[in-house]
């Protein structure tokens, strides 16, 4: 069965995300409609020897000539070496404004690829081909694209929507089981966010889908893509609700920031996954939230496999924290803001939160490990 969710909103032309099995076959007859002949299909280096002869066969078979554009894989290649170098490959394939990007891969490529065509001759469409769950619940919906810079995660970037997505269930078989989990993290998280009835599933028969069941899997990146379309049609460019979706990500991305962006370390998934608990603890602390509410949240994603405690990530300094939230994007004038729940399926964006209020707490957390 196939399944196409709608994104549309007043800002952006609309678009679909096709959710299915077997989609990477029929890659080529969803892209011909949108290419006027040529691609290039940006992925990785393990991505590319998975699925990358697939894809470009998926192409030419529709008539469309498609050409391979491989970066390293890891979160290093989104930086501005790796941008220049895959904008230089593109003029040197002769690629015009007619012309489409397909970025089949995870959240990296997608960020790259969807930059790298905001950018190419003032901005060329592009086709997300997400390959990892993490991927499509959450970073190929939405259009946002960014690299990194030392002084912090997803800093340099640019809102352009994709034309199509097509999230293809069975590639996710090729995740090894640490990627999978770190997919459930954004899954969980829209549980969280918006959907107490959601995360019940996700908490009971749907947890199946951590460890790979097709079935499960399929209708949690459904009912993600449907929770992030909603969102992003009320909301382009987070100037409102969109912030929710960040939920977990001020306290994670501060973490991954401290570690360098290891990914031996912490995966990003991962990092949220600990966010999203942080969150919900800093909720209670404040009396925001049930303490009942916390403790149901981070036991269902401890359950996951996924972390929920400082310790598990490494040593951290709460000063050396808080300076990273505080810089964070969605800081404003030096204020942070944080997205905060009041129970399991009712966040909130708490904008001007008290700095000193978030050292003390994350003492603590740091103290009880």
């Amino acid at each position: 069965m196939t399944t196409t969710v709608p994104v549309s909103g007043g800002g952006f032309r609309p678009y679909e995300v096709v959710v299915g099995h077997g989609l990477l076959a029929e890659l080529g007859a969803r892209v011909a409609p949108l290419a006027q002949g040529r691609t290039v299909v940006i992925t990785d280096e393990t991505v590319g020897r998975l699925h990358g002869k697939a894809a470009l066969a998926s192409l030419k078979a529709a008539g469309v000539h498609g050409r391979l554009l491989t970066v390293p894989a890891g979160e290093a290649s989104k930086s501005f070496s790796e941008l220049e170098r895959v904008i230089d490959r593109m003029l040197a394939f002769q690629l015009d404004r007619k012309d489409v990007v397909v970025a089949l891969g995870g959240g990296v490529v997608g960020d790259l690829a969807g930059l790298a065509a905001a950018l190419f001759m003032r901005g060329i469409d592009f086709v997300q081909v997400p390959t990892t769950l993490l991927a499509q619940v959450d970073s190929s919906v939405g259009g946002k694209t960014a690299i990194d810079t030392p002084r912090g995660k997803n800093l340099v970037g640019a809102f352009h929507q994709p034309r199509l997505v097509v999230a293809d269930i069975e590639v996710l078989a090729t995740l090894p089981e640490r990627q999978l989990r770190s997919g459930w993290a954004e899954v969980l998280k829209h549980g969280l966010i918006c959907d107490s009835g959601f995360f019940d599933w996700l908490a009971g028969d749907g947890a199946a889908g951590a460890k790979g069941d097709p079935g499960a899997l399929e209708r949690a990146v459904v009912r993600s893509v449907e929770i992030k379309s909603a969102i992003v049609g009320e909301d382009e460019k987070e100037a409102g609700r969109r912030a929710l979706l960040n939920l977990g990500h001020t306290f994670g991305h501060a973490i991954e920031a401290e570690l360098g962006f290891d990914e031996a370390k912490l995966t990003h998934g991962e990092a949220v996954a600990l966010g999203c608990a942080l969150a919900f603890r800093f909720s209670a602390g404040q009396g925001l939230c049930p303490p009942g509410e916390a403790e149901r949240a981070e036991g269902v994603i401890a359950a996951a496999g996924l972390p929920t405690r400082l310790a598990q990530a490494g040593t951290f300094r709460s000063a050396a924290l808080v300076k990273r939230m505080a810089g964070d994007k969605k800081a404003e004038g030096g204020r942070m803001t944080l997205i905060l729940a009041r129970r399991i399926g009712e966040a909130f964006v708490a904008k001007e939160v008290d700095a000193a209020a978030v050292t003390a707490f994350l003492e603590r957390e740091i103290a009880a490990a």
